[in-house]
């Protein structure tokens, strides 16, 4: 076995998801689920099938989402993850439903932050083993730190 880590491409000023599924109408259920939830966002979306023809498949309402979202399932090479670029939204508004796909086993991250896919490659394929999601910490939270976390939220509406 051979462990190699893979950068996924984030888009500007948006985001990334990266989840593991188990069937093909996965990528159909995962638009249904963005755009019945958040219509106004931009997306794409990337499925690796593990069986058959072994295809990544895509969906999406965004031609250069869909693109980027492409780029990241093939460059992580593992079957059965999906990948959702998105803009015009942030996945704490759509985390929930994409979790409601019954398909959906697992999410390894959402984020805006630079994010390494940590990958096991066998004989038979690729699996993940998990993420680098940033940067690590470089310290305790003080006062002024919570005071600012307290006035962002407030200023981008998720608490009041």
């Amino acid at each position: 076995m051979e462990l190699k880590t893979v950068r996924l491409e984030v888009p500007e000023g948006g985001n990334i998801i990266l989840g593991q599924t188990h069937f093909i109408k996965t990528v159909e259920d995962l638009y249904e689920a963005l755009v019945n939830t958040a219509p106004q966002l931009k997306f794409g979306i990337a499925f690796n099938e593990a069986s058959g023809p072994c295809l990544t498949r895509l969906e999406g309402n965004d031609a250069d989402l869909r693109a980027l979202a492409a780029r990241n399932a093939q460059a992580v090479g593992a079957g059965h993850i999906f990948v959702i670029a998105l803009r015009d939204g942030y996945p704490i508004n759509v985390l929930g439903r994409i979790q409601d796909v019954p398909e959906v086993c697992s999410i390894f991250c959402a984020s805006a932050n630079p994010v390494e896919v940590v990958v096991a490659e066998t004989e038979q394929g690729r699996g993940v083993l998990g993420v680098i999601d940033g940067f690590a910490p470089k310290g305790l939270e003080t006062e002024p730190d919570a005071q600012a976390r307290h006035a962002f939220l407030r200023k981008i509406g998720y608490k009041r």
